[in-house]
């Protein structure tokens, strides 16, 4: 059965999801500066979901706040509806990547069962949104992806680009202008121990970029020989 949730519920849990990697717990602090919002706003939120029957978060005061598995559900639908909506806008009615995610954030909480199935079908039931993050099944099972960022590799190693972080709008034209893409191969070449700088061959654009950390680490790959 579906969990009915205000708009702001569905954005605690998908922002809770999307901060707690591991599963570890995370801290008011943490969501109010991720959310942009007062703490207390945050807590009183934390306790509603806390008390949701059933229960969708375990919130304790001082010691973070963890999903239970059904609001990792919820937030897993939620990232669905997203993903999906993203890789529909871009391929199906030409928004560029750049585009897609703050128009999802306004249409994934009044998406229906039956538009995401139908999105689902006419997109051939995909696996990646156009960032590369993998998109949850119709179980809302993940697909393996890789979280190896760009920043870790050295000369001489071969990548894939698998996902790039779709946070900030300017970065994602940025790389789209110099073909850093999923599914883009590079290959390091220089590395500089100072800055932490890389110079980097675009294979498809027969190029060389140099990019230094707060870049790299928003791109992760999946090395190739």
């Amino acid at each position: 059965m579906r969990i009915t949730l205000t708009q702001a519920g569905e954005d605690y849990l998908k922002a809770i999801y999307e901060l707690s990697g591991d599963g570890a717990p995370i801290s008011t602090t943490q969501l109010a500066r991720y959310l942009k919002v007062a703490p207390a706003s945050v807590t009183g939120m934390l306790q509603k979901l806390a008390l949701n029957q059933p229960p969708l978060l375990v919130y304790r005061k001082h010691h973070g706040v963890t999903m239970t598995p059904e609001g990792r559900s919820v937030a897993l639908e939620i990232i669905r509806h997203h993903r999906l909506l993203e890789l529909f806008l871009y391929k199906s009615l030409g928004y560029s990547w750049d585009e897609v995610h703050e128009e999802a954030d306004r249409l994934e909480h009044v998406m229906s069962d039956f538009l995401e199935d139908h999105i689902a079908d006419a997109l051939d039931n995909p696996t990646r949104d156009p960032h590369g993050d993998p998109i949850p099944d119709r179980d809302l099972n993940l697909p393996p992806f890789s979280i190896t960022p760009l920043s870790q590799l050295r000369p001489g190693q071969k990548a894939v680009v698998q996902r790039v972080n779709n946070f900030d709008p300017e970065l994602l034209r940025y790389l789209y202008g110099i073909g850093i893409l999923p599914e883009a191969k590079l290959e390091i070449q220089d590395f500089s121990p100072f800055d932490r700088n890389l110079r980097i061959k675009v294979f498809q654009r027969d190029s060389t970029v140099v990019l230094g950390p707060v870049v790299t680490n928003q791109i992760f790959v999946e090395e190739i020989e």
